[in-house]
């Protein structure tokens, strides 16, 4: 067994303590949460010299992550990191990975730099391929069909940290990500975007929001993106538009509909690199950053995703409001690829084997959600009742033929074509999922006291139907399942808020033993103490969690290799610490910590005692923020962040560790309109990742390493009007 983390949270709480005591005396902003004065408003907040912007969402019908409410998310008593589009923009990003990548207890690029087309973290230990948008959640079929949001059309990204499950259903427990739309507008405003960048990068956007009547606001944002991904031969291309209009029916009732299209033609590589060349050495020298072991002739990703939706918000009475959120998607992929197998005696060719998938995906979510605020006694109760369901059928089809090894370091990356591929295993099958879950939370104010208590039962259901070579598959899982929470936090009159909480997940899992039991569904609890602190110019929480989840699968002792047993169980522990503080009216300051340690603490296979693959033991990150308010350089602003990442596990024995690595990022961006009244409206912003080309890995097995990403660059040109 691993020792236990040594933990010493005196020193993170003077850290904490430190950023509090170097708050600049101003007024503070106003804050006020109380109903009808929260996230619905559509004004700018004017703020004092040098005071941390408040978080506003503009639009009506967000609803807080963490609560499914509008209400403060800094008065949850559970950890939620906010990604702003102020950080979104000055770091120039494209996916949800690089959004979250300087937020605390997640790790992200687990499949290295030259894989883009999927959103896959690791969050307090624990791998999520599962995105939110807008609340909703964006229906995955567990293959290879995974929807994806551009962060153009993303107002800001929020992390909901530990088990989930009490208003989102299944989820794996060491948190979600939910990203937040760009909405409309009444003040009619207008953009375009032009990027040029490394690896002949080539892009444009645009966003017009407005308003078409009196009642009806309108957005539109388009992307269309095109450059080499980081692998040899291979390109990335995207085509997105996302339109949405708000439409005030009455004073009592607004309607949201939205659309988000987008065309993938190419998205990259997906293969692997063995860990000889990567993270080990080779006889024959390291492999580039760009290498590759597919084949350009056999390399494509296709998808295409559309998603149309619709929000209702009605005021009922003086109490009671009802939102009914709703997301209907059809989406396709298909790939040609290849998977490598082992590595030659002269460590130069691997075997390979090329495969194909044909996937097609429609499905439902709707979330319906009765919010009403009463007072009972000297108690405010902020009341929840809600009804969610979704329902995806996925169509796939998979075949798999041996093929031509490759020389690494001489490829001849086209040897492949469809022509001489004998595929001698095929899967052809129906998935269907379907969940209905019921949930009730009660937010309560007594005084300075908040507390949370909240409980939802679900019913899964979910079948896989079809072929393969070795025989008919006729798959079902039928499970339900309860999760509550229960959380207390005490808001100071100093700006401090203590919290404490504990919160229950599951996750369905499919199959059964060797007696041909059906499986039990796999739960997980959370325990979780800290503390926030927000006032004037500075944000900060600490927090420490400790999760344990149970029911994993792991090797029946008493069956054939194969046959599995629920016994297995994992825990997770570790301290967080975020801080954000207005040094200067001119100096934004904001810093993440991670301390974790992961532990497979039951288990049949030999791994007890281990850490899983891709849970680094720390993370530390850092960004630095400058806009000069007077002087010549009145007009720019500047960034440079610092990304340090721990060693991870290589395989899940334990047998050796992939190395930790620091990554630096920069950003300048400048107004033109400093330059005179003709440039208003005009500005440029150049960033760069990983500016000093640091050479990392991510790694699942010693038969599969990749390259993170190499340094990047790109300058934009911008024009509002």
């Amino acid at each position: 067994m691993k020792p236990s983390l040594p933990i010493q949270p005196t020193l993170l709480a003077l850290a904490l303590a430190s950023a509090a005591s170097h708050s600049f005396a101003a007024e503070s902003v106003n804050t006020d949460t109380s109903a009808g004065n929260t996230a619905n408003s559509e004004e700018d907040v004017t703020l004092s010299a040098g005071q941390l912007s408040p978080l506003v969402v503009k639009g009506k019908t967000y609803r807080n992550t963490a609560t499914k409410t509008q209400l403060d998310p800094e008065e949850t008593p559970q950890g939620i990191s906010v990604v702003d589009q102020e950080a979104l923009q000055q770091r120039g990003t494209e996916t949800v990975a690089e959004a979250v990548r300087y937020t605390s207890g997640v790790n992200t690029e687990l499949r290295g730099g030259a894989v883009t087309r999927i959103d896959l973290f690791n969050i307090r230990g624990f791998q999520n391929y599962q995105t939110y948008y807008d609340g909703l959640q964006l229906l995955y079929n567990d293959w290879n069909l995974q929807p994806q949001i551009d962060m153009a059309a993303v107002e800001q990204v929020e992390v909901f940290k530990g088990p989930t499950s009490t208003l989102y259903g299944s989820m794996p427990p060491g948190g979600m990500v939910n990203m937040i739309s760009k909405s409309p507008q009444k003040e009619s405003k207008s953009s375009v975007e032009v990027t040029l960048g490394s690896d002949n990068k080539r892009e444009t956007q645009i966003d017009s929001t407005g308003a078409l009547t009196d009642d009806i606001n309108y957005r539109v944002i388009g992307l269309f993106r095109k450059k080499d991904g980081q692998a040899t031969t291979t390109e990335e291309e995207r085509i997105m538009i996302a339109p949405s209009i708000d439409w005030q029916i009455s004073d009592d009732t607004l309607l949201n509909i939205n659309m988000y299209y987008q065309k993938d033609p190419s998205m990259g590589a997906y293969t692997s690199l063995p860990s000889k060349g990567t993270v080990y050495s080779n006889i024959n020298g390291s492999l580039d950053s760009d290498a590759f072991s597919g084949d350009a002739d056999w390399n494509t990703y296709r998808r295409e995703e559309f998603l149309l939706g619709y929000k209702i918000d009605h005021t009922i009475n003086d109490t009671w409001s009802f939102m009914q959120n709703a997301r209907f998607m059809d989406a396709t992929a298909y790939q040609e690829n290849t998977y490598i197998g082992s590595l030659s005696d002269d460590e130069t060719t691997v075997s390979r084997r090329a495969y194909l998938t044909d996937e097609s995906s429609k499905g439902i979510t709707i979330d319906n959600q009765f919010s009403g605020v009463l007072d009972l006694g000297e108690t405010e109760h902020n009341l929840l009742i809600g009804v969610d369901y979704l329902k995806l059928k996925s169509d796939i089809l998979y075949k798999d033929a041996a093929t031509s090894s490759i020389n690494l370091y001489d490829p001849d990356y086209h040897q492949i074509s469809a022509s001489n591929l004998d595929f001698t295993f095929t899967q052809d099958i129906t998935l269907e999922k379907e969940q209905t879950g019921l949930y009730i939370q009660d937010q309560i104010r007594l005084n300075q006291w908040i507390l949370i208590a909240g409980g939802r039962y679900d019913k899964y259901h979910s079948t896989e139907k079809g072929y393969k070579t070795s025989g008919d598959i006729n798959n079902e899982v039928e499970q339900n399942q309860f999760t509550g929470r229960l959380g207390v936090l005490y808001k100071m009159d100093n700006g401090l808020s203590p919290f404490i909480s504990y919160a229950q997940s599951f996750e369905p899992v499919s199959g059964s033993d060797k007696d041909g039991n059906a499986y039990d569904t796999s739960t997980a609890n959370q325990w979780e103490a800290g503390i926030k602190y927000e006032s004037g110019r500075t944000k900060a929480s600490l927090a420490g969690f400790q999760i344990l989840k149970e029911n994993v699968l792991t090797r029946d002792p008493n069956g054939t290799a194969n046959d599995k047993i629920q016994v297995g169980e994992i825990r997770s522990r570790g301290l967080e610490l975020e801080i954000q503080q207005q040094l200067t009216p001119a100096i934004n300051w904001r810093a993440a910590y991670t301390l974790q340690d992961v532990e497979v603490t039951k288990d049949n296979s030999g791994i007890e005692g281990n850490t899983p693959i891709w849970v680094p033991d720390q993370q530390l990150s850092t960004w630095l923020s400058y806009a000069p308010q007077d002087g010549q350089l009145t007009g720019a602003t500047f960034g440079t962040g610092v990304r340090y990442v721990g060693e991870m596990e290589l395989n899940s024995t334990n047998t050796d560790t992939v190395p930790s690595y620091t990554l630096v990022d920069f950003s300048v961006g400048y107004d033109l309109a400093m330059l005179g009244s003709k440039w208003k409206g005009a500005s440029v912003r150049f960033s760069m990742n990983n500016a000093f080309d640091k050479t990392y890995y991510s790694c699942y097995d010693e038969e599969n390493c990749w390259y993170g990403a190499d340094r990047s660059f790109e300058l934009t040109g911008r024009y509002e009007f």
